[in-house]
């Protein structure tokens, strides 16, 4: 059986695929097998995917399940005690899979690793290293996004957890906690399933050495109404499946001050407002306003769902988290 088992999604990818597979063809770690989980596409990457990857196992839907969906059915036939999640958008560094492993294999309580992502256009530029940020409303956003790499985060210290772009999980851990939540279909699952991990006492590793080149948002496009509607579901059904009391009752104050600054944001055309130019203020509001309704409707049965497996006290878990808050300030003025 392989130690590592990497998992990639794909849905009309076949232009992304000979970078993201073509570097996973030069690992210097070779112990791993790679399961591409096709989700309906209609081009033909399953045919290029097979090109570039002798070995490929591929499980081809016949439409498009959502990420959280399809990487769960990756998982159920991973066979490594690691599995290592990597967008189709990315291209790894020769020792990215060696040193994700090394950095999970120092201490058995490491449940998840999150490695350097930079952008892909310009390498200088942070996606994240070392996870994700969280804002008090439940958004995750990659540390350090868009700063220039000069290696302020390459300690290897502990952080929050990993980002489902590039992240390394423990297969047992995963059968403890559960796979990612499904009905999340995409954005922000990998938050959920990392909070889910730290309640029940895993512990997330940097592993800055570990490198991969992000073609960042090349799938659903960066500012799309389709990913503005899931990510403003999402957030809620992230917090009240996690968030501890105090955290969730102030909830709805925490939305209304990044309401009011995505607003001023989009009139001054400023960070996140730029998406106002890119997709137009129609969708863009219309895709908002359905998030906010379908969060809602469905609140209760997520709250069904919230995480039961807590070996922490809601004291800890606010004291592991703490550290990782990010302003909803930054979240918005960041690109």
């Amino acid at each position: 059986m392989p130690s590592v088992s990497v998992i990639v999604v794909n849905r009309d990818g076949a232009a992304l695929l000979p970078d993201c597979l073509g570097s996973l063809r030069e690992q210097t770690y070779q112990d791993f097998e790679v399961i591409l989980v096709d989700n309906g596409s209609s081009d033909d990457s399953v045919g290029v995917a097979r090109q570039h990857l002798r070995g490929l196992r591929v499980i081809a839907l016949s439409e498009n399940a959502g990420f959280a969906r399809a990487n769960n059915l990756g998982l159920a036939a991973a066979r490594g005690r690691y599995v290592v999640l990597l967008n189709n958008d990315t291209r790894a560094h020769p020792d990215f899979v060696r040193e994700l492993v090394e950095a999970a294999e120092r201490e058995p309580g490491i449940g998840m690793v999150a490695p350097k992502i930079l952008n892909f256009a310009d390498r200088q530029v942070i996606d994240s290293v070392g996870g994700l940020l969280l804002t008090p409303d439940g958004i995750g956003q990659g540390r350090g996004r868009g700063e220039i790499d000069q290696g302020q985060y390459d300690e290897p210290a502990e952080t929050l957890v990993p980002s489902g772009c590039a992240a390394l999980y423990r297969k047992a851990m995963l059968d403890e906690i559960g796979g990612l939540a499904e009905e999340f279909f995409a954005y922000c699952e990998d938050l959920d399933l990392g909070l889910r991990g730290v309640w029940a006492g895993w512990r997330t590793a940097n592993a800055p050495r570990a490198v991969v080149w992000h073609k960042y948002s090349a799938t659903t496009g960066r500012y799309a109404p389709t990913k503005l509607y899931l990510v403003e579901r999402n957030h809620y059904w992230v917090a009240i499946r996690n968030f501890p009391g105090p955290w969730l009752a102030a909830l709805p104050l925490w939305s209304l001050a990044r309401w009011a600054l995505m607003g001023y944001a989009a009139v001054a055309g400023r960070g996140r407002g730029k998406a106002r130019g890119a997709a137009g203020m129609g969708p863009l509001l219309a895709a908002w306003w359905r998030g906010q309704l379908d969060a809602l409707g469905l609140a209760s049965k997520i709250w069904r769902s919230r995480t039961r497996l807590r070996r922490l006290s809601d004291r800890e878990f606010r004291e592991r988290v703490r550290p990782f808050r990010l302003p909803i300030s930054k979240l918005i003025f960041t690109e």
